[in-house]
């Protein structure tokens, strides 16, 4: 297929992205769709027969993707691939499959000819006769056929492969009779193939795939399929399977497979032959490496390695999972000689590698290798009877003991280790998420690495509920932390674990605090889990909010939530954020980078500081700090912040640094024992700290002036009290935000105090021995980089006791870097001193 996208009707790889993007964001169903192009349908004067007009089909993607403004050009660029596919189809069938004819016999053939004008009717050969070739029918142009289009796009939605092969049947099911022809089945397949053209497999492979399923259903060779023997065939072809989206019900030693491309010369597993192709050339198994061709995952592969044992006798006693494997000449641990292709295998918990012969010279027992304290072995998950697990017994279970295939599961601790709990979010930080996703169920045990997109966090954490000595790491955005953190409240556990994060998402304001970055940048996850295990807990104060509207009656957005993790704000950097929410909400396909939402940010910024929605804020709000008025009648401010941490808007600190010279010991004490502090010149020598019950109070003065903290060409907004509890009272509706999720909030009374029990301990990254210490305390600046069209921030380390130990990411004079120096740098530790 040509990649070149002009008049010829082919897609780019971009156009294909850019379409699987808006899908992504769509919350309907091809079916949903196809109803409105049925009889009494609101679309269904732009149906000609089974075909549809232009205007049809940009409304059919109005519909589907769920946007107002679907690009024209883009929108006449898949009317015509749809066009052009339709015209090349049956040469290509032909060509590829020129034995189809004579291995299916003269009785597929008669369903192809004149046999389908005698069941179905002059009617219907009318409508995909002569007449489909012509300009009268479809619209000016001939059309497009629906069926051709929806079963395409419903290969590449989110969904059940049960249900899309019962939907692409009836869909071409046009009789009810309950059957398909031949024709009918292999446009159904070229339709598949399409896709699986555009996903990058190589389809020369998997072509014959499909060819063989369709001769093992079609048993009595009479042309035509049932929807029971449709679904059997289907159900069982794992290429197939994994084309459709399977998603895996967790059985047990069941593969995870995905479609891959290798770099390098790769053998199959079970043939023992080498994978073929330019494109995806064959499958691999997402928890074991196991790899196979496309033809050869049906062949019964040996099974994936076992994730718990089947009793509880088993429990504690380690043993290596052995996976055939191409280990690539590496050395055999037990003869140090080199393992030649297929020729040994390797464990996938502690990753050591042997000659096939030489597996039982060496020990059975099983270390988990360099992962060992974050992997929950097989040996410390057992199955549990379901007589055993009746109400009164020992082993008595809920619901969420009971895994997606049936499962009782019971877990023990492992001595002197703390089992890693994963959750992914795959939708953050782009494609970042569902790449973490694999790489950490091959690295650890996949029963201990959830995907927050099937059904959330709560049967993870109470998985792990007998355990103690555990941690929790988040793989998303500030929000996906803060989602954690409320399961957490609410899964009442006995042993609060604490929580290490990997920052997926935009912001990460939580993770830059922590020490963790403020994004992932595709390094080895091995490194990661490496400084997880070598971190530091630091504890972190949590918020209660509570607002009551003056009117109750008066309408407005609802609450976001009632808890503060990061920060409380209102007024101008609000409006920012509100704006940027309602415009992603509307138009989700235009925020998919980084890139994208910073410039998005950057023009509302720009429009904000035009229209200043916010001026006079003091005017409209009163604040008290422990019930004390706080005095505004002096400063000219359109915004207030509330902070919990030093970080915010992606790594401002508005509260800025300390001033340590002058404070004395007196100061001190004084603002460690005061609920409040408003004295100017006492503030200046108040540190944040996250675990102090305290509240840290800032205005802004505008949108240029956040752009000037943000940028680092000014140190802090303006302080204006630390408090253990505070009180604001608003007179009109005024945008507000907590931890980044924005709303539109009436006049009312909105009060924070500190959430003591539900307090939460957090894992830092140890800071190094450069980083480290108060008289080479190194400094850190800040610049900007653009890598792969996105926006990254450089921290520049520059030591003034050794100099030639900086960074040299710094450009320019010593100045320079100080002059860009990060307002968070004192406040990166875990407590204040």
């Amino acid at each position: 297929m040509s990649w070149s996208g002009d008049a010829d009707g082919s897609l780019t790889p971009v156009d294909f992205i850019q379409l699987q993007r808006y899908m992504e964001y769509s919350s309907l169903r091809v079916k949903d769709v196809m109803k409105e192009f049925n009889t009494g349908g609101r679309l269904i004067q732009h149906r000609f027969g089974e075909r549809i007009d232009a205007e049809g089909f940009r409304l059919f993607l109005k519909t589907y993707l769920e946007v107002d403004d679907f690009p024209a050009d883009f929108c006449q660029r898949l009317y015509r691939y749809f066009q052009s596919v339709e015209q090349e189809g049956p040469a290509r069938t032909t060509q590829e499959c020129p034995a189809r004819t004579t291995q299916e016999g003269p009785a597929r053939a008669t369903w192809e000819g004149p046999a389908r004008v005698t069941q179905e009717g002059p009617a219907r050969a009318t409508q995909e006769g002569p007449a489909r070739t012509t300009q009268d029918e479809g619209g000016p142009d001939g059309g497009i056929v629906l069926c051709d289009v929806s079963c395409y796009f419903s290969v590449l939605e989110e969904g059940q492969p049960r249900d899309k092969l019962e939907f692409t049947f009836k869909l071409y099911d046009k009789d009810g009779n309950g059957l398909l022809d031949s024709t009918e089945v292999d446009r159904i397949i070229n339709q598949m193939m399409r896709a699986a053209d555009y996903l990058g497999w190589d389809v020369t492979e998997l072509r014959p795939v499909l060819k063989d399923m369709m001769t093992q259903i079609d048993v009595d060779s009479s042309g035509t399929v049932t929807l029971e023997e449709w679904l059997k065939g289907g159900m069982t072809n794992v290429p197939l399977l994994v084309l459709l989206g399977l998603k895996m019900t967790e059985r047990e030693q069941q593969h995870i497979w995905r479609m891959k491309h290798f770099n390098r010369p790769t053998y199959c597993s079970v043939c023992h032959s080498m994978l073929l192709g330019l494109g995806k050339q064959g499958l691999c198994c997402t928890c074991c490496k196991y790899t196979v061709h496309s033809q050869c995952a049906n062949k019964n592969p040996e099974p994936c390695a076992p994730t718990f044992v089947q009793s509880k006798k088993e429990i504690g006693v380690p043993g290596h999972g052995w996976m055939r494997a191409d280990c690539n000449g590496n050395k055999c641990n037990v003869c140090d000689k080199k393992i030649k292709a297929l020729a040994g295998k390797h464990c996938v918990w502690c990753h050591e590698m042997r000659h096939a012969e030489c597996i039982s010279s060496g020990s059975s027992w099983c270390d988990c290798g360099l992962l060992r304290d974050h992997i929950l072995p097989p040996w410390a998950i057992y199955a549990v009877s379901k007589e055993n697990s009746r109400p009164g017994s020992p082993e008595a279970t809920s619901l969420l003991d009971v895994t997606p295939d049936g499962h009782i599961l019971q877990v023990v601790p492992v001595p002197d280790t703390h089992p890693l709990l994963v959750f992914v979010n795959p939708k953050s930080g782009g494609n970042q998420g569902r790449r973490v996703l694999r790489k950490f169920q091959f690295l650890l045990n996949p029963r201990q690495v959830y995907n927050l997109s099937n059904g959330g966090p709560a049967a993870g954490l109470h998985f792990f509920r007998n355990l103690h000595e555990y941690r929790i790491l988040v793989c998303g955005g500030d929000g996906t932390v803060g989602w954690i953190l409320d399961a957490i409240d609410r899964a009442e556990l006995a042993v609060r674990p604490a929580v290490a994060v990997l920052p997926l998402g935009t912001g990460n304001d939580l993770a830059r605090c922590m020490r963790w970055g403020g994004g992932y940048e595709g390094s080895d996850l091995r490194d990661i889990l490496k400084e997880v295990e070598g971190s530091v807990s630091v504890p972190m104060d949590r918020w209660n909010i509570q607002v009551v509207p003056v009117d109750p009656q008066e309408k407005g957005d609802p609450v976001p939530q009632e808890i503060i993790n990061n920060y409380f704000s209102i007024g101008v950097d609000a409006s920012i954020a509100h704006c940027f929410h309602s415009m992603r909400e509307k138009h989700p396909e235009r925020f998919n980078s980084r890139m994208k939402n910073k410039l998005w940010y950057f023009e509302f910024a720009t429009s904000e500081t035009i229209s200043s929605s916010c001026k006079k804020l003091k005017e409209c709000l009163t604040i008290e700090c422990c019930g004390q008025p706080l005095d505004l009648s002096t400063v000219s401010l359109e915004g207030i912040a509330v902070l919990n941490i030093p970080s915010m808007h992606g790594g401002s600190n508005l509260w800025g640094e300390t001033k340590k010279a002058d404070r004395s010991t007196a100061s001190e004490e004084t603002s460690s024992a005061a609920e409040v502090i408003t004295d100017p010149e006492l503030l200046k020598t108040v540190s944040q700290d996250t675990s102090d019950r305290r509240l840290e109070v800032v205005g802004v003065e505008g949108a240029i002036e956040l752009g000037q903290i943000y940028s680092g060409l000014k140190s802090a907004g303006r302080r204006l009290a630390q408090t253990s509890e505070i009180t604001i009272r608003t007179h009109k509706a005024l945008p507000m935000q907590i931890d980044g999720e924005p709303w539109m909030q009436p006049a009312c009374t909105t009060e924070m105090q500190t959430a003591q029990r539900n307090r939460q301990t957090f894992r830092a990254k140890r800071t190094t021995q450069k980083s480290a210490g108060a008289a080479g305390r190194p400094v850190v600046g800040m610049s900007w980089q653009v890598r792969h069209g996105d926006l990254f921030p450089l921290f520049v380390l520059y030591n003034p006791h050794h100099p030639q130990e900086s960074s040299q990411h710094a450009h320019g004079s010593t100045d320079q870097v100080l002059w860009l120096l990060s307002p968070q740098v004192e406040l990166l530790g875990p407590s204040r001193q």
